[in-house]
């Protein structure tokens, strides 16, 4: 009896636990839609972290600063494009969601409080059709 107890006790705070994991988790997505007003409004930084053979091959979302994440300096070059606060709001976004989603949880677990993710990407995927097949406006990398 007291060990059927302990078992609902523990699935109850398993579960709440996953509710709380995921009410924390809820909001940290953006549609490209949302990313783009919230970039033209000044509500957060909106960066493309693909490389710059992706940026030449498909051009930038509008608004999107561009940091590689494979350049060694990503960190640096992110928190200079950040004005040295961590806790300033950014969206990054990729391809297809996969590398932005990734590159989210390691910011967060650095410090980086406010990371939001365009998880359809550029390109789109299961999630959505993504930044170009909506028809957002794009800007051809002539410097990259």
């Amino acid at each position: 009896m007291l060990y059927q107890t302990l078992l609902r006790l523990a699935a109850l705070i398993l579960t709440g636990l996953v509710f709380v994991y995921s009410a924390q988790s809820a909001g940290l997505d953006l549609s490209p839609e949302e990313a783009l007003t919230k970039a033209r409004s000044g509500e957060i930084l909106l960066i493309d972290i693909r490389t710059p053979e992706e940026w030449r091959e498909t051009g930038v979302p509008a608004e999107a600063h561009r940091i590689d994440m494979t350049d060694p300096r990503f960190i640096e070059r992110l928190l200079q494009t950040m004005g040295g606060n961590r806790s300033a709001p950014i969206a990054l976004i990729c391809r297809t969601g996969n590398r932005s989603g990734y590159v989210q949880q390691q910011l967060r677990k650095l410090g980086f409080s406010q990371v939001y993710d365009v998880p359809e990407g550029v390109l789109g995927n299961r999630l959505g059709p993504g930044w170009i097949r909506r028809g957002l406006p794009i800007e051809r990398c002539t410097d990259c």
